[in-house]
């Protein structure tokens, strides 16, 4: 799978461990940025991120911050991005099966290293049910 990453300063870290993860899984990485913890903002590195999914270029992306929502809501204004902020394993399984989502967002402030690791790997497996579901996702590029 090809992934993008974007992450702003607050975010920085864990991208840094995602990106080990998603490369020692075989994934292809491309990583907008940021590559450091110096501020900047991060609707400059997110929206590439959430463009390149847009675009057919990449499968999916994961987008950090401190809490992960201005990031989400960043991705979530890109035509065809189906963001989802996750803070647990669930919550990620959940907006996979239900949601396609096809942008992960993590806060590095709220959700611990470990746990962040846990999240992308169960966001990545999981499958979207389709079904009822397929219906719903349709309305939201209306």
């Amino acid at each position: 799978m090809r992934i993008a990453l974007g992450t702003d300063h607050a975010g920085f870290r864990h991208k840094e461990k995602v990106k080990a993860l998603l490369e020692s899984l075989g994934h292809e990485v491309l990583d907008f940025g940021t590559f450091s913890e110096e501020a900047v903002d991060y609707p400059k590195f997110v929206r590439p991120a959430a463009e390149a999914v847009a675009r057919g270029e990449c499968d999916r992306a994961v987008v950090f911050g401190g809490s992960g929502n201005g990031e989400a809501m960043t991705a979530n204004k890109v035509r065809g991005v189906r963001c989802a902020l996750c803070c647990s394993e669930e919550s990620a399984r959940l907006s996979r099966q239900h949601n396609d989502a096809n942008v992960l967002s993590l806060g590095q402030r709220l959700v611990p290293e470990e746990l962040a690791l846990a999240i992308v790997r169960v966001w990545l497996t999981t499958d979207f049910e389709g079904g009822r579901h397929a219906q719903r996702i349709a309305q939201l590029d209306v």
